[in-house]
């Protein structure tokens, strides 16, 4: 007799006779006998166990809705917004409203509760992401939901818009490079002297971002001109990141040596086609491959985007306005008084460039 159940008999062992003499049939009979005391057996467990799952029910059921589906919710988004955007764009967002499927499925959009986000917040969080990745994360899919109520009409919050983020911190912070290391790192790029290191040279005296960089077209380079600079500006295969992100940087240093070296020995339109074509520009791509070259030529504890630091950092250290160091890195103005006028000329970027 089971032992979790021996409280319901008188006593320890049941004997039962199963009349006949026959060992073939005392066998199947015993095995008949064994069943229907199993399944009584279950019957008595279950009478006093909770009820499976029971913190999982609704309070109430919902109510059928109309509101079109997350994944709806998303074709709308793209087609929308998705003009002139990127790959990079298409990808970040179906990926991070597949992840919100696979953990919520794919309901009406009215029918998520804040705990739905909550919980897929601390899904995201165990899976390793920090939480500056999450809030990215969600920014995206509050975006997508909300499009969608506003274009349908929907009355309903949107559940992603008020989720609260703990403090871990668990950001790595990129660290810009120190003078003796930005040294060795242009020197090296010099004595390689091929498309990759004329990328981080281009970088290390500009301070773009490297997308931007790697979305230039050769036109772009203007070297021509009284004062040679980079003419940032979007593309059909690479758009930028803010409307800031338009603009001239002057040509100083390193990377006038870089911007000469691609002018002079590039056959093709894009500045760097081994990475951008007429479709995409594949940053990511760049990015993993000039990193390992960083980390095993120059230092582990830095990455490409630490040029985009250092470059603010040595702007600082020569006592550069931040206005000026806001224009040459394209950043966001702080105030709309800075937004005003069409800001600095090259000659002036270019002098505090070359004190740096």
């Amino acid at each position: 007799m089971p032992l979790d159940l021996k409280g319901h008999y008188k006593t320890r062992r049941i004997r039962l006779c199963l009349k006949t003499a026959s060992p073939f049939e005392a066998t199947k009979a015993a095995r008949s006998i064994a069943q229907r005391l199993d399944d009584y057996w279950m019957a008595l467990r279950l009478s006093s166990m909770d009820i499976p799952a029971l913190h999982l029910l609704r309070q109430k059921p919902l109510e059928p809705s109309n509101a079109p589906t997350l994944s709806k919710a998303l074709s709308t988004y793209l087609r929308l917004k998705g003009n002139n955007k990127s790959d990079t764009f298409f990808r970040g967002a179906r990926r991070n409203i597949q992840a919100v499927i696979d953990v919520l499925d794919d309901r009406p959009i009215d029918q998520y509760l804040s705990s739905d986000a909550a919980a897929f917040r601390d899904y995201s969080l165990e899976r390793g992401l920090t939480v500056a990745s999450v809030k990215r994360n969600f920014t995206t899919i509050r975006s997508i939901i909300n499009l969608t109520i506003s274009e349908q009409g929907l009355d309903c919050k949107n559940p992603f818009s008020k989720v609260f983020f703990p403090d871990l911190d668990d950001v790595n912070q990129r660290k810009p490079f120190p003078t003796d290391l930005m040294k060795l790192l242009q020197s090296k790029c010099r004595d390689q002297n091929d498309s990759k290191r004329w990328l981080i040279a281009l970088i290390s005296d500009t301070g773009m971002r490297l997308a931007e960089a790697v979305g230039l077209a050769v036109d772009d380079i203007k070297l021509d001109k009284e004062i040679p600079y980079i003419d940032i500006k979007p593309h059909p295969w690479r758009s930028l990141k803010t409307k800031g992100s338009q603009r001239k940087i002057p040509l100083v240093g390193e990377a006038l040596w870089a911007a000469r070296q691609i002018k002079a020995s590039n056959k093709t339109k894009f500045a760097f086609p081994e990475y951008t074509n007429a479709q995409l520009c594949n940053a990511n791509s760049a990015s993993a491959a000039l990193n390992r070259w960083v980390q095993t030529n120059i230092s582990k504890d830095y990455v490409i985007h630490s040029l985009r630091h250092s470059m603010r950092d040595r702007l600082r250290e020569v006592q550069c306005p931040a206005e000026i160091i806001d224009q040459i890195g394209g950043w966001s103005s702080r105030s709309i008084g800075e937004s005003y006028g069409e800001g600095y000329t090259l000659k002036v970027m270019k002098d505090w460039i070359k004190y740096i």
